[in-house]
Parts: C-alpha cells; sequence; structure tokens
C-alpha cells in the first residue's frame, strides 16, 4: 500500500484480531480463483495480511510471494507458514512473473490518485492471460474507518472502468455485504479478471 502509517499502525496493533475474523470463513472469490488457476501457479498474494490465503494457495500446490506492509502481519504470515515479505504496493515493479495475484481488500488502502497506475503495474506483473482477484469496498470518496485506517471507495461501475482502463478483460464479479474490522457493514464487490 501506498505507506499510510496510521493505516499500518492499526494491522500492526489489530494482527490478532484481524487474523481472528478472516478464520472465520472463507474469503469470496477464493474458490473461484483458485479453480481457474494453472497448475503449478506462481502468485503474488499482494496485502496477504496473516497468510491465510497463501496457505490455501500453497496447500493447492502453487507457489507464493506474500506481500504486505504491515511488519506484523508479515510476521505472522511466517508463523503460519508462508515465506512472507515486508513491501508496500509501489515496490512491486516485476514483468511477466506471475500466474495470478490475489489482491484481496488490500488496494483500497491506496489514495484514488495511485490506483490506475498501481493496476497498470500488475497487469504488467502478470503473463499474459494471467489471473487477478481483487475485492474491494463500495462507495464514494475517501476516508478513514472507525479505527483510522484509510479507504478510498468507488462504485461497482468505477470500479470495472479501472480494471479495463488498465488492461483487464473481466471474468465474473460477486457483490456481498459484510463487517469489516471496525464493525462497519460495508457492501463489497469481488471481481476475477484476466491480464
Amino acid at each position: 500500500m501506498s505507506k499510510d502509517d496510521r493505516t499500518l499502525a492499526v494491522y500492526d496493533a489489530e494482527t490478532a484480531a484481524y487474523e481472528a475474523r478472516v478464520a472465520e470463513k472463507a474469503s469470496p472469490g477464493l474458490t473461484a480463483f483458485l479453480s481457474h488457476l494453472p497448475a503449478r501457479a506462481h502468485l503474488l498474494d499482494l496485502g496477504c495480511g496473516p497468510g491465510l490465503s497463501s496457505v490455501a494457495f500453497q496447500a493447492a500446490g502453487h507457489t507464493v510471494d506474500a506481500v504486505d506492509g504491515s511488519a506484523e502481519m508479515v510476521s505472522r504470515a511466517r508463523a503460519n507458514g508462508v515465506t512472507a515479505r515486508q513491501a508496500l504496493f509501489s515496490d512491486i515493479d516485476a514483468t511477466y512473473a506471475y500466474d495470478g495475484i490475489w489482491a484481496n481488500f488490500s488496494l483500497l488502502h491506496l489514495p484514488r490518485t495511485e490506483f490506475a497506475p498501481t493496476l497498470t503495474r500488475l497487469h504488467t506483473a502478470l503473463r499474459p492471460g494471467g489471473l487477478f482477484h481483487i475485492g474491494m469496498k463500495l462507495g464514494t470518496g475517501e476516508r478513514r474507518d472507525r479505527l483510522g485506517r484509510f479507504y478510498t471507495y468507488y462504485t461497482s461501475d468505477a470500479l470495472v472502468a479501472a480494471l479495463t482502463g488498465s488492461g483487464f478483460t473481466l471474468h465474473s464479479r460477486t457483490l456481498g455485504a459484510g463487517a469489516g474490522l471496525d464493525g462497519t457493514i460495508s457492501d463489497w464487490m469481488v471481481v476475477l479478471a484476466h491480464g
């Protein structure tokens, strides 16, 4: 993520609570993402948190480059058996390196001005035809939640436009709603796309 110290501090402080929340149920879109990957895929888990999705990817026979901006999240992912490293979204500069990128409710912490350039870099990091998963909260504007984390919200049309404008081809989208770490219920959309 773009370096927002307040957001990273929340994740550092709330690692255990965050892990407990995400462990309660499978991430939306995880099964679909796994079902569309080639065998022994090389994946980027962007904003891996405690690494629970990476654990599932590894169990399915894939290799994972797991990254997160929070030092405590990286430490927790490593404790869960994931080779994770601390990195920001802006540190991703690979070319045709990944069969799939999993960006599950992580890119929503980017300022709006950084979103399109980041999507373009991620498109470049995917191998041609590679799989891209993104989960985002729906809405408008930029603001901090009750815990102090920075969010940028998109309407479903604006998110689709940003993805297609960065070269992605949409495969599917799923809408839902749920409570986040701060207890607020938010609408969300998960998109599966190809590079």
